[in-house]
């Protein structure tokens, strides 16, 4: 594997913060103009080539009353399917590398899409497909959709449009491999950093800093756990060796502010997800909200009917 320092992952897919925020928000606002043009922002995909489609524009430019999701309503969208990756991957009892990569590509993916536009459920499978593949754990669509019960077609068309989205930059630092070069013997610190590490990954860190900071930002948690180190003297001895230009005291700013997203993660339940969900299919496909309002409507008359010859019985 090339080094870090020479990679595409460094070079291009780093970002400053409010470079981050800006790409959310204008995939966002891309999808929202999109709905209201077409009335709906489901795109067809050719799986050959990764070409997009869109419908016929909407003749009453937006009128169906579909409302867009909202950039915070997008972001607890992709942290529970980032946090879903984690769990398939467990139950197939994937590498942490696969999983990692996995979340990594999805991300990118979002960097350049809405979840308006494309339904994460769909894109975080084809997602851990890549990774196996390119990680050498190959796994077949087949064997990966049964596991699931997905079908396994979905992640086969969808493969074009994730690797050009990726721009086909599939090589990926994960900082699970960067804990073994840090710690090499004390297990316990070891295991709890690797689980700050899963916490991590379901934040925006792994695209605002290197798998280096990442991981000793968790070795820094981990530490504060078990006091097994002096971390001010082991960091010290760290950049002494690496022969960092970068100040002990930014990096010790970088770890900080690592740690900080991890406390603010909310990891969102099915509960909470109910409402985002229902308006993320009403946005792909509008005819939905009419169906809903049907159900709801003959629900409702069902009910009164039930209550009324309850009262005749009476």
């Amino acid at each position: 594997m090339a080094d870090f320092r020479t990679s595409t992952h460094r070079e291009r897919w780093i970002f400053q913060t409010n470079d981050l925020m800006d790409r959310w928000g204008a995939a966002n606002q891309r999808a929202t103009e999109t709905l209201v043009q077409y009335g709906t922002t489901r795109l067809k995909v050719d799986p050959v080539d990764g070409s997009l489609s869109y419908p016929e524009p909407a003749p009453d430019h937006g009128s169906s009353g579909v409302k867009p999701l909202s950039c915070e309503e997008e972001r607890l969208m992709r942290v529970f399917y980032e946090q879903k990756i984690q769990e398939v991957c467990s139950a197939f009892k994937f590498p942490h590398k696969i999983q990692a990569t996995a979340i990594i590509y999805f991300k990118r993916f979002y960097l350049q899409w809405s979840v308006m536009e494309h339904h994460p459920k769909h894109i975080m499978l084809t997602c851990i497909y890549s990774s196996c593949k390119v990680e050498e754990n190959h796994v077949s669509a087949e064997e990966l959709g049964k596991g699931i019960q997905q079908d396994h077609q979905i992640i086969l068309n969808n493969e074009m449009i994730v690797l050009k989205s990726l721009d086909f930059d599939l090589i990926v630092y994960a900082p699970y491999r960067s804990i073994e070069g840090f710690v090499d013997d004390m297990e316990d610190l070891r295991q709890t950093a690797i689980s700050q590490v899963d916490k991590m990954m379901l934040t925006d860190a792994p695209l605002l800093y290197t798998p280096g900071q990442l991981a000793l930002a968790a070795l820094h948690k981990s530490n504060d756990m078990h006091k097994i180190l002096n971390f001010e003297r082991y960091l010290e001895s760290v950049f002494s060796r690496q022969h960092s230009d970068c100040p002990i005291e930014q990096f010790v700013g970088s770890i900080n502010m690592i740690n900080y997203l991890v406390e603010q993660l909310k990891i969102p339940t099915p509960k909470d997800m109910r409402h985002i969900d229902r308006k993320l299919k009403h946005c792909l496909d509008p005819s939905s909200q009419d169906e809903h309002k049907k159900k709801e409507k003959k629900s409702k008359h069902k009910s009164k009917r039930a209550a009324n010859e309850a009262q005749l019985d009476s």
